[in-house]
Formats: structure tokens, sequence, C-alpha cells
């Protein structure tokens, strides 16, 4: 390396040496110049300007050089030969353009510049750790942003206690949720803007659309709305049948409407609409009123004084079915899967699939 005599590229005991001088011929800093004709102590060939020069393996590579003081003991660490050490070591200074080792003795030490850089790496190395970390819950569906497009009143009924269940569970794991009906939930899921959409059934896609995959989620009984001092108020055993010479208050058109008219024929009659509205508020505010009766899903039901809300008939009660939806093959992302499965758990226990 210098005026000792030792062969070009030798360290202590013999040992291959990385100079950090990249041209390779081993000249170290003090000699008149290398055989590049560059500065002496300055790296041949066009130093990389920009990111692309900090390389993390050669990086990591300087740092354990750095921790066992000799090229011999860092290729035992690393399990790599001390040529490959060297060699590693000389294409970092010559990609960064500064020298990173220098002759000391039968040693090699690191330069000043070798120590600014790997003050900065230790940043870089600490960053990659949490990014390590963060990246591990991610794929364990413990951190991450999953988007949940859902019907109105799917929200208070079973999004927001998925929400705060999975708040509990997996704080790292945050959810946004967008109101959204059927025909613009699943525009938004087509187009990536959610990754989640609830919808009734009788409006989800069907099984056969190759970009979505439908997952049943819960069937959600439909019961009856009745003013309180309705003389069937608290009759036993209510049928859907009963009610078939009331007015009812259903919406003009719709999903509502559709499903008010399904069920009521299902029960073996056409329903009069008397009042049309399509909000559970002013639909109930009516029922109390006397104005007539009304289908309510339990999922929208509230209590309200004036308003009796009656069960039908379990063998002939209506149901409307709440179905989840993801992008083909998006349900195996760990994050969308949690919350879909949070879905389908507190489905289960909320309003069970017959």
């Amino acid at each position: 390396m210098n005026a000792k005599g030792r062969g070009q590229g030798q360290g202590m005991r013999g040992e291959p040496e990385a100079t950090g001088v990249p041209d390779g011929t081993g000249t170290a800093p003090g000699t008149p110049s290398d055989r590049t004709g560059n500065a002496p102590g300055t790296p041949s060939g066009t130093p990389s300007n920009g990111p692309r020069g900090w390389d993390i393996k050669k990086l990591h590579i300087l740092r354990t050089l750095r921790e066992k003081g000799t090229v011999t003991a860092t290729a035992e660490a690393l399990l790599m030969t001390p040529s490959a050490v060297s060699q590693q070591l000389t294409n970092l200074a010559r990609r960064l353009g500064v020298t990173l080792l220098e002759a000391d003795g039968r040693r090699v030490r690191l330069t000043d510049a070798a120590h600014l850089v790997l003050r900065h790496a230790e940043a870089v190395f600490a960053q990659l750790e949490r990014a390590d970390a963060e990246l591990a819950g991610y794929l364990r569906g413990e951190t991450g942003l999953v988007r949940v497009g859902a019907f109105s009143t799917a929200v208070p009924a079973l999004v927001v206690p998925a929400v705060r269940r999975l708040r509990r569970s997996h704080p790292g794991l945050e959810v946004r949720v967008r109101e959204a009906e059927a025909a613009e939930a699943y525009e938004l899921l087509s187009a990536g803007a959610v990754d989640v959409a609830l919808s009734l059934a009788a409006h989800a896609p069907s099984v056969r659309d190759p970009r979505f995959t439908v997952v049943p989620l819960l069937a959600d009984p439909l019961d009856v709305a009745l003013p309180a001092d309705h003389p069937l108020a608290a009759a036993p055993d209510l049928r859907l049948a009963d009610l078939a010479g009331e007015p009812w208050i259903f919406g003009g058109s719709g999903p509502w409407s559709q499903i008010t008219t399904a069920a009521c024929e299902a029960a073996g009659f056409v329903p009069e609409q008397a009042h049309s509205a399509a909000g559970w508020t002013a639909i109930l505010a009516m029922v109390e009123a006397g104005m007539g009766v009304a289908l309510v899903p339990r999922m929208a039901s509230v209590a309200r004084e004036g308003v009796a809300m009656r069960e039908l008939d379990a063998e002939r009660r209506p149901y409307r079915h709440v179905v989840g939806a993801v992008r083909k093959g998006a349900g195996g992302a760990a994050g969308v899967g949690r919350v879909l499965a949070t879905f389908q758990d507190l489905a289960s226990r909320t309003a069970p699939l017959p």
C-alpha cells in the first residue's frame, strides 16, 4: 500500500485491505498521484450525484467494518470473502465520490468522510427498521388504510361498531368511511376509491361479475311500525297479511319501494301507498301521527314515542340481505381481509343469516 513495502491491496497480516481509494490501485492519501492521474486520495471515475450512490448493502458493510475493525473480521461476520468486502467498499467509494478508508500502518481506518457517511446511514438504518416493523404489521393486517363505502343504515348499525372494535384491537389500522348507496359504492369500488363496499344484495353485482368478490353478511329482518294506539299494536303472532287493508308509507321509487312492494306481494297483497317518503325520520313521524304503517329494517329501527315496532311472525318474516364486496383478489390483502372479517363477525352476532 505504501513505502513500507506491502503488496498492493494487502491489509493487516496479509489480508486484502479495502483502502477506500476506489480505483483499486491501493494508493493511499499523501502519495503524489494514483495511476489514473486523479488528485491524491480522490476516487477515480465519475462519482454518482444524488441518492443512487447510497447503496444500503455497501453501507452495511462499511458499518460492520467500523464495528469489527478489520476486513477479515468483517468478512467473517458477513459470510463474505475479504476480497469481496474490499471490492464492495471500493465500489461504494466510487459511487459516493469520496475516500472512505486510508492506510494506518498494517491496518485501515475510516476517514472523516466515512464517519460522516455512517452518521447519516445510521438514520437510514433506523428508518428502515421502523419501516420493516410497519410493513410486517401491514402484512398482518395491523396497520394501513382501508376505505369503506356503505349505504346509510349500515353506517351506524355495522360500520361504526366495526371501527370501534378495530380501534381497540388494531389501533394502527385506519378505516375511512364514505356513505354511498349501491350504484355509487360499486363505482367507487371499481375505480379503487374504496376497498370495501356494503350494499343490499338486491343491488349488488352478479356473482359472475369478474371485477368483484361478494360476501353475504347478514339478513336484516323487516319489522312493522304501527301507531302506538293501533288495534294490532299488541296483537300476538302478527303477520304481514294482517295489514293488507292498512294505508302504507314508503318511498315513491327506489330500493325501499321495491322491497316493501315485494314483501307485501309475497304475503299475498299489493300495498296501498298512502304517503311517500324516503327518510326514516319522516316515515316514522307519519306513522306516529296515525297516517299509516310502514316496514322498517331492524338496522334502521330507533325507539320513538308513539310508534310500536312489531316483529312479524318468524315463519313469514321478510328480510333484506346485506352483502360486502371487494375487488377480485383484494380480499387477500391483510387489512381489507381483517375489516371484512370484522363486519362478518359483527353481522353474525347482530342478525345472523337464516
